[in-house]
């Protein structure tokens, strides 16, 4: 009798993920990682996460916890956080500022002020930099012991860039820098009142990254682009996704939802929306009794303050930050999903991770954003909704009033074109091909 034999197990390759937000931080900036980690092994390799011991979170999502595979090796390491101290000045306006919902210049305090002054000018690149030295240090054994071949920083914050370049020095291993948001050319930066010498600074580990790193990863096009006028490495997109779980059946809302899910900062405020909803409440009967304004996340001062300024208060349902399940839930029942950018040159490139969500819950999208907006071309690809500049009111309102013609009529949705290459898993892959070419 014939004995088969057993074919050799191979090893999965380990590749070590260096990442600051991770379970039970919520937020867009925990998904992208959670899910990649979720899918590596399916390709052949082993994930290691390398992440804070005692985070300072702005948003917290213990629901995510969940999802970590159980499989999946966590070091964990302390951090100096400043933020917890300057939460003793002003516990409030730390919160805020490290969410990112930086108030409008003409309304800062003086507490404001000197907190971005200080954040901007004292910690270059980010309130993280503490964390560079010690990371180092820990990893260096870590990745000696282990044989890692391959490593991968995340940022923002950017400083974590940092641990990946003297690390690449260091032990010579390969290195992907993943930039999920620009580093100095994003909206944000400009208000930290960043001296000449700060700006320098910036500006200068910002292209030791981009010329040190073996491959340099960004989430959109624009940001590729922006990235190839500064270093001959190679550059790839890997854009965001949806993770291919299957979805609930869902009862959509009886009322006429359009619903905002995310932060709304300061300046991601379309008053000229507002005014069109405005008009269509004074104009239309029945838009005034159907109509409701979900804002589903975090929400600024200033944009509460438009919405009020346009009468809108009798129709806004304020939910607040909320599990990214419960999110998931207001998404898939809402009659239309809005999405909403600055409208500044600089942030063309942003493209929101919620974005592929809204795509695949067949919700029409309402996109209004910067002109060359890199949200346009995926809309209009996967023919999943409309995309406007800000000054485009009239067009604004006709849309949507064919959205409410549709509502009425029962026949509000979309059919979703190719988005399957948006899936994790699909991303995933893509970034496997990409590992292994290195």
């Amino acid at each position: 009798m014939k004995v088969a034999k057993s074919q050799p197990v191979l090893a999965k390759k380990k590749v070590l993920i260096i990442a600051y937000y991770w379970p039970p931080a919520g937020g867009p900036g925990v998904q992208r990682w959670l899910k990649f980690v979720k899918y590596l092994p399916e390709f052949g390799f082993e994930p290691v996460v390398y992440v804070p011991e005692n985070p300072n979170y702005p948003i917290v999502d213990h629901s995510l916890v969940s999802e970590i595979p159980k499989t999946t090796t966590v070091l964990k390491h302390p951090i100096f956080e400043p933020y917890k101290f300057a939460g003793f000045l002003s516990k409030k306006e730390t919160q805020t500022m490290s969410s990112g919902l930086i108030t409008a210049e003409k309304k800062q305090s003086f507490l404001q002020k000197m907190l971005l002054y200080v954040r901007g000018n004292f910690f270059v690149p980010d309130a993280r930099k503490f964390w560079v030295k010690p990371s180092v240090k820990f990893l260096s054994e870590y990745i000696s012991e282990e044989k890692i071949e391959t490593i991968i920083t995340t940022g923002p914050p950017h400083s974590l860039h940092l641990i990946g370049l003297r690390l690449k020095r260091e032990l010579n291993l390969k290195w992907i820098a993943d930039f999920r948001d620009p580093w100095t050319n994003i909206g944000y930066q400009e208000k930290l009142k960043l001296s000449e010498t700060s700006q320098k600074k910036h500006q200068k580990m910002e292209e030791e990254v981009l010329q040190t790193a073996d491959l340099v990863l960004t989430t959109s096009f624009s940001t590729k682009k922006e990235f190839q006028t500064r270093t001959e490495k190679p550059i790839k997109v890997i854009t965001n996704g949806f993770d291919e779980k299957p979805i609930e059946e869902t009862i959509l809302d009886r009322d006429f939802t359009i619903s905002h899910i995310g932060s709304l900062l300061s300046e991601r405020n379309p008053r000229q929306l507002w005014e069109v909803f405005s008009e269509l409440i004074a104009e239309n009967e029945a838009f005034d009794q159907l109509f409701r304004l979900q804002l589903i996340g975090k929400t600024s001062q200033e944009v509460l303050d438009s919405v009020k300024h346009f009468g809108l208060e009798k129709h806004l349902d304020l939910i607040g930050y909320v599990p990214h399940s419960k999110a998931m839930e207001f998404q898939q029942k809402s009659q239309v999903l809005l999405l909403l950018e600055i409208d500044s040159p600089k942030t063309k490139g942003i493209i929101p991770g919620k974005l592929f969500e809204y795509m695949r819950s067949e919700r029409p999208i309402l996109a209004i954003g910067p002109k060359n907006w890199d949200v346009q071309k995926i809309i209009s690809e996967t023919q999943t909704g409309n995309c406007f500049g800000y000054q485009e009111k009239e067009a604004i309102k006709q849309q949507l009033l064919d959205y409410f013609s549709d509502f009425q009529q029962e026949k509000l949705q979309t059919k979703p074109v190719g988005i399957q290459k948006y899936g994790r898993k699909e991303l995933t892959k893509k970034l496997v091909e990409t590992i292994r070419k290195l």
